[in-house]
């Protein structure tokens, strides 16, 4: 184990319902225990299973005593869609990293007409913090053979920047990941890490 992380990490993912936010909290604590870790995860659906909010805080440490953290604590936050970025960003700490596909998702309220989405969130984004990677998972994700594996592009985005090996990762995602389509998730996630890593 890395004792560089004996005081928690916080990770904070959002999302909208549908876009894989619940697996990728998952597979991030089973590398963190493969790893080593003691860890404690949170869920928070939204309201519709598809298109409503979705949130998850996970922690891991040495030890770990609560899921829940509070604004301004997160060392990561894992976005899947701009609008929900910007919502979350008072979460980050100062020196924390933001991770974002910038490919909106009109919520229900925009859809149907009662509301419009919010014109400049990517600038607001950009003004608002610093450390910031942003990126289109969508068309990295059907380079790999499906938009759906977007999640994987952010899992391999946000990588670099968390303590553990590609083996580890691998491990858990050969693991975890159904067999008919390891193959794509696993070039979706490879082609998230290589976008950062130039």
């Amino acid at each position: 184990m890395d004792t560089a992380y004996q005081e928690p990490m916080n990770l904070l993912l959002s999302g909208v319902g549908g876009q894989g936010v619940i697996l990728a909290s998952f597979l991030l604590s089973q590398v963190a225990l493969e790893a080593g870790y003691d860890i404690k995860q949170s869920e928070v659906h939204g309201m519709a299973q598809r298109g409503g909010s979705v949130v998850s805080h996970l922690r891991f440490g040495h030890k770990v005593y609560a899921p829940l953290f509070t604004p301004g604590q997160a060392d990561l936050l894992l976005s899947f869609e701009p609008l929900e970025a910007l919502r979350y960003l008072h979460w980050l700490k100062k020196d924390g990293l933001l991770v974002y596909n910038t490919v909106r998702v009109n919520p229900s309220t925009v859809s149907s007409g009662a509301a419009e989405y919010p014109e400049g969130v990517e600038e607001r984004i950009g003004r608002s913090f610093g450390r910031v990677v942003g990126l289109n998972a969508v068309a990295i994700a059907a380079q790999a053979g499906t938009a759906r594996a977007a999640n994987l592009v952010l899992l391999g985005a946000a990588s670099p920047s968390l303590p553990f090996s590609r083996e580890m990762w691998d491990a858990v995602l050969k693991r975890e990941l159904a067999s008919n389509v390891l193959e794509v998730n696993l070039k979706a996630f490879q082609l998230g890490r290589a976008a950062v890593e130039g």
